[in-house]
């Protein structure tokens, strides 16, 4: 590669701040970055112009709109227009500019809410969506949509990747807007701190999830961006699921609260459960390296001993 500039929209995001960190590890890369005071996305003037100015021969959109299950649920119109700026601001600055090489990341909630388990890539758009993330999975199911006309109809390598269930360093704790790992690490060291009996978890805990640290994410994303040819969205993910159960008994564990567990069943549980296939990007030579309790632990030390770590969003 000739021009390696690239630039990584988000980048103080949990997947952001991941991609920062292993293309710095890079030689000879010319790292772009704005913050959005300086850049806000949903501009599209701004963005034209940051794109007629700097030209990155290479884009990671990895910014978003991005909330749990009560942010995607109580405020789905914006979930479905902010992120549509986003992404229709950057591909069509990016390709007109002369982006070579663009990845969009979208989201496994794309799917439908009963997919075949494991789910493969071409299940998208066979059934009806999960109704408390619609407005988020609409959008994203736009911007795959657009890279791949643009890949189809002007040859342009725009590509995209639909990640699993992501967490670790930079991930957002805010329990009013978290997604449930992070929710619930920040949950067990609370009660852990207040010598509480018990923590009371929402739904039955019954829902399976996957969950890819953002490092491993991060890997995929920069070996697609180089190696992947296709217009076909790729998933990208572990390939096994734990319960929510499972899951939080696991981050109690090691965050080291030893009271009880409660359910609110009158909460909802989302989708029953979402596990993807991970076939496609395997066959490329990808493999996630870092475990699960591993990932938490790392995760859970970098929330101690980062100050804002509890109130940070992305």
């Amino acid at each position: 590669m000739a021009d390696k500039s690239i630039f990584i929209a988000g980048h103080r995001g949990l997947v952001g701040s991941a991609l920062v960190r292993l293309y710095s590890q890079q030689a000879g890369w010319r790292i772009l970055t704005r913050s959005r005071a300086e850049l806000d996305l949903r501009d599209t003037s701004s963005v034209d112009r940051f794109f007629d100015a700097e030209r990155p021969q290479h884009v990671i959109l990895a910014a978003a709109r991005v909330g749990g299950i009560r942010e995607n649920a109580d405020h789905q119109s914006e979930m479905l227009l902010e992120n549509l700026q986003i992404q229709n601001n950057v591909i069509s600055a990016a390709f007109r500019a002369g982006t070579d090489r663009f990845l969009f990341l979208g989201s496994s909630c794309i799917y439908p809410k009963l997919a075949p388990q494991p789910i493969r890539e071409d299940a998208l758009l066979t059934g009806p969506l999960e109704p408390t993330n619609e407005g988020y999975a609409l959008a994203k199911i736009a911007g795959l949509k657009l890279c791949q006309f643009l890949h189809r109809q002007h040859g342009r390598r725009f590509i995209s990747a639909m990640p699993t269930n992501l967490y670790g360093p930079h991930d957002n704790f805010d329990l009013e807007s978290s997604h449930v790992l992070p929710a619930l690490i920040r949950r067990c060291h609370e009660a852990k701190l207040a010598g509480a009996r018990t923590v009371t978890l929402w739904g039955s805990g019954s829902p399976r999830r996957e969950f890819l640290h953002v490092d491993d994410c991060a890997a995929a994303c920069a070996l697609l961006l180089e190696r992947y040819e296709s217009p076909e969205p790729v998933n990208v993910g572990v390939g096994e699921d734990v319960s929510i159960r499972e899951l939080a008994e696991l981050v109690a564990d090691i965050v080291g609260f030893r009271g009880g567990l409660q359910w609110d069943t009158s909460q909802p549980d989302g989708t029953p459960r979402k596990l993807l296939d991970v076939s496609r990007i395997r066959a490329l030579g990808w493999k996630s390296r870092i475990g699960l309790r591993e990932g938490i632990e790392r995760t859970y030390r970098w929330f101690c001993e980062d100050a804002s770590g509890a109130s940070r969003s992305r």
